[in-house]
């Protein structure tokens, strides 16, 4: 199973978080308001729910794979805490809402045929334990000894870390069980207050859990945010449809991109009919034919899909059961079989545990409900809601809605009405239940655009027959005669529904299968069907035209656009309405690599991708590589630190702590082990510290083997202060192996560019607007109303562009995959874009004399070769091309001072 690209953008958008964490040294109210200026985002606070605990969340929509972006998480999180304490245990709570959402998680993490457990064996390398709180308990393989050696992922529901009843309270109380963890010797925590220390509270108090909160939104009450303190996390993950307003959001998932991978079937297409019975015959009518259309579908090596339909009744109180069989009433008398009806409220259940609604061998293709199916029911057969309500009442589909929503097989479907879902109603206050759907689809993670209303009241459809003197009526409210002529009270206004026999098409199924199975060739969007039973053609005909518009606009979405509800505080510039014919019309080169066809019988051409430094990395190799390091410049500081405080009651957290005695304990045992065995530990704790796939596309065991060669060549004495400065001699390590790829990288890509392996493509066109993290000062000729903030030195360089006759404008380049890279051997983000009048466009790049100049000349190297690069594709594109160089006074050889560049820009 491989992650959606919204899903892998998720991941990155935490992983940023996480690196941005570490940068600001755990202070969490920075970290929040610098990852989110650094995406030209302003006046975004942290809201410090639990002190000295990053507690951050990301909003997908219902149908987004939330489980399975949290199942990825787990890896990036712990890779990221590990550079500081490698030995605290991979110890996860994974907090549910419901009991029903619990029993799926548990399943689908414990079963090794599923992707979401197969994704952690993946990660974990198939040391992964999945515990219910009975076997936590009870300690059935959960001790001090198997959670150092593992992930161990707990599964509990929010409620069962509340000490509100009997069964609750076990986890406060005394616990023989779990008496390994008292002996053991890791981070000493305080328990809580009137608690035994063997409780299992105090102990996943000791391992500092990861927390892993689904459908958060449920879990933000006081006794919720208590219960999470109580829980003494290291770090916790929200995940839902609908953050809280104190919820601290790091990603956002739109849902157009949603529709794009075909995860949900959008957009929702409400109609509204004349009368109850209208709705009945409208979801019969519908359900048939997209049945119809799923066997032909089918047959063409579509996948197997059942349509189904939730009819939503609304019973006079809740002990009314007579309304839900009176609606199984009227389908039995519809010659709809009885297998294919089922009732699900919270008094009558059959749908049970042992009923899968995905097998082709069950025969439901009709679900009786009210609001029971909630957070956690989930069938992506589910195509059409019908809602069942008095005319005059607004029946509340805000709870259910998002049932209807995820798409079979996440993937398109050959019939486009098989990928949009249905919602049938009669309300006389139509516009009320309209914002009824909005509502829902603000709960599923969605929004009032992702639906389409349907007009039937300008149709003429078939008339319906009133009813006869002798026909029976079918009052499903179960009045009797004598309260029908009593004026409803004001408890039961709007409640309750009367369908009549007699305007109810017995020949409905045959009617249906017709419409579907005419030819295309006979049917006309301009013409009226003949019989259009409930307005169904006239639904299909608009539906059909409203979802190919609804595509073309997810299809026009892009990872970067900004979520709605950011856009207020995004530090938005556009291109001035002067400059913007000239900018729009420039595609900056950048180096592509040519890769080799897929094989395929019609593909006849190799593919230009645009390079990557992992393209030059992918057969290089640590090897037999020098692996000499003078640890004796190692620095002494220890990058860990303990909670600090900062101001106004805030600190940051304690997740980055080492504590001296358990790392001097710690050492000491390595320490006593024999030669080998110290160095198979020192490798693996060098290891933890750099992480997991930090020098991708290289792989980890070419680290690890890179490792053991370093550390094979110590003494005694080195072993010992390798321990001891574990972390300055991971620096030195990262910089030796970053250097070896660098050097190899550059020569590839020389190599690369001599057999044409590798070459210039203009590509790169500048924003319409931009979303700076900081502002610059008002300098004249600026490309954008507003550019990026400038350094002093920057400053003083592009002032003097701008003052230059012949500069058309100048843009501050943005970095961080916003602004314009040379992709080479490094990714190069030059400081400068310039326009002269003479169509040359200069890449300038600043250097401050009192900078470690490292990478100078390197960057220099690189941009010399862009130059020369793009200059000869200078007749294709109509542009010269000029890479510089500016120090303000000791240039390198090659580059410039601010007066020398000045004047030969000014020259061009």
């Amino acid at each position: 199973m491989e992650l959606k690209d919204y899903q892998a953008d998720v991941l990155t958008d935490l992983s940023n978080y996480l690196d941005t964490l570490l940068e600001c040294k755990g202070h969490l109210a920075k970290a929040f308001t610098k990852f989110w200026k650094d995406r030209g985002v302003l006046d975004q606070v942290y809201k410090n729910n639990i002190k000295e605990v990053p507690h951050v969340c990301v909003k997908v929509p219902t149908a987004g794979g939330k489980t399975f972006i949290a199942v990825n998480a787990l890896d990036r999180i712990f890779s990221a805490f590990a550079e500081y304490n490698p030995t605290r245990p991979k110890f996860v709570v994974w907090l549910v809402p419901s009991l029903t959402i619990l029993e799926q998680t548990i399943k689908n993490l414990s079963n090794i045929d599923h992707p979401y457990r197969q994704r952690l064996n993946d990660l974990f390398n198939g040391r992964v334990q999945i515990y219910d709180k009975g076997d936590v308990l009870q300690g059935a393989g959960f001790n001090a000894d198997t959670v150092r050696e593992q992930l161990s992922i707990v599964v509990m529901s929010f409620d069962s870390l509340k000490a509100t009843n009997k069964e609750n309270r076990k986890a406060f109380q005394e616990n023989g069980y779990l008496a390994s963890f008292l002996n053991d010797n890791g981070e000493a925590v305080e328990p809580l207050e009137g608690t035994d220390p063997s409780a299992l509270i105090n102990v996943m108090r000791s391992l500092k859990p990861v927390v892993v909160v689904d459908e958060s939104h449920n879990a933000e009450s006081t006794l919720s945010v208590d219960m999470l303190r109580n829980l003494n996390p290291n770090f916790i993950f929200d995940l839902t449809a609908t953050p809280r307003d104190n919820s601290n959001i790091i990603s956002y998932v739109d849902a157009l991109r949603l529709k794009k991978q075909n995860m949900v079937k959008l957009p929702v297409i409400v109609a509204n009919q004349r009368s109850q019975e209208d709705v009945i015959m409208a979801a019969l009518n519908m359900r048939r034919q997209l049945e119809e259309f799923a066997k032909k579908a089918e047959d063409k090596g579509g996948g197997y899909i059942r349509p189904i339909v939730l009819f939503q009744a609304e019973p006079k109180n809740k002990d009314d059961t007579t309304t839900f069989e009176k609606i199984r009433e009227i389908l039995l008398e519809l010659n709809i079989p009885r297998e294919q009806i089922a009732i699900k409220t919270a008094s009558v259940n059959e749908l049970k545990k042992d009923v899968n609604l995905m097998d082709r061998s069950c025969p439901i293709r009709y679900i009786i409900t009210v609001n029971a199916l909630k957070e956690g029911w989930d069938c992506p057969f589910a195509y059409v809601l019908a809602t069942l309500a008095n005319k005059s009442s607004v029946v509340d589909v805000t709870q259910i809605l998002g049932r209807v929503l995820r798409m079979p097989y996440t993937r398109k479907h050959g019939v486009e009405l098989l990928n949009l879902s249905y919602v049938f109603t009669s309300s006389s206050q139509f516009q009320s239940t309209l914002n009824q759907v909005v509502e829902g689809l603000n709960k599923a993670g969605f929004s009032k655009r992702d639906y389409r209303e349907v007009d039937l009241s300008s149709l003429e459809l078939e008339p319906s027959p009133g009813p006869s003197p002798t026909q029976e009526e079918l009052n499903l409210t179960a009045q009797t005669g004598d309260e029908k002529n009593e004026k409803t009270s004001e408890s039961d206004e709007g409640q309750g529904l009367n369908v009549e026999k007699n305007k109810l098409n017995p020949e409905w199924e045959q009617q249906a299968v017709e419409q579907a199975t005419k030819s295309e060739a006979d049917k006309s969007e301009q013409e009226a069907p003949e019989s259009d039973v409930a307005g169904v053609e006239a639904i299909k005909a608009q539906a059909v035209a409203q979802a190919q518009e609804f595509e073309q606009q997810a299809n026009a979405t892009d990872g970067d656009s900004c979520p709605d509800e950011l856009k207020v505080h995004m530090n938005e510039h556009k291109i001035k309405p002067i400059f913007a014919e000239s900018a729009q019309a420039i595609q900056f080169p950048q180096f592509f690599i040519k890769l080799p066809s897929d094989g395929g019988f019609f593909d006849t051409d190799d593919e230009w991708q645009k390079l990557a430094k992992e393209n030059l990395l992918s057969n290089f190799v640590l090897g037999n590589l020098d692996a000499t390091i003078d640890f004796a410049a190692a620095e002494a500081d220890v990058y860990a630190v303990d909670a600090e405080e900062i101001g106004k009651g805030e600190s940051a957290p304690s997740f980055t702590a080492v504590k001296k005695t358990q790392k001097e304990r710690l050492n000491a045992i390595i320490k006593s082990q024999p030669t080998s065995g110290q160095i198979t530990s020192i490798v693996a704790r060098l290891f933890s510290l750099i992480g997991k796939n930090t020098f991708y596309p290289i792989e980890d065991n070419d680290v690890k083997h890179y490792l053991t060669r370093i550390v094979e060549a110590m003494n005694s004495d080195q072993r010992a202060d390798c321990l001891e400065r574990d972390y300055a001699y991971v620096k030195l390590i990262k910089e030796k192996i970053q250097s070896l790829a660098n050097e190899y990288a550059a020569k590839e890509f020389g190599h690369w560019l001599t057999t044409q392996k590798i070459k210039l493509r203009p590509a790169f066109s500048l924003p319409a607007a931009i979303a700076p993290s900081e502002n610059a000062p008002a300098i004249g000729k600026s490309l954008y109303v507003t550019e990026a903030s400038v350094n002093t030195l920057e400053a003083k360089v592009i002032r003097g562009v701008a003052d230059l006759e012949n500069i058309v404008w100048w843009h501050k380049n943005l970095e961080r995959a916003k602004g314009f890279l040379i992709n080479g051997f490094l990714n190069h983000y030059p400081d400068f874009i310039i326009l002269t009048k003479n169509k040359s466009i200069v890449i300038v790049e600043t250097k401050g004399d009192d900078r470690d100049n490292s990478d100078s000349k390197v960057k220099l190297k690189l941009g010399n070769i862009w130059e020369a690069q793009a200059n000869q594709i200078s007749h294709e594109t109509g542009y010269r091309y000029h890479y510089m160089m500016v120090f303000d006074k000791n240039p390198i050889e090659g580059a410039y001072t601010t007066g020398e560049v000045l004047k030969l820009i000014e020259d061009l």
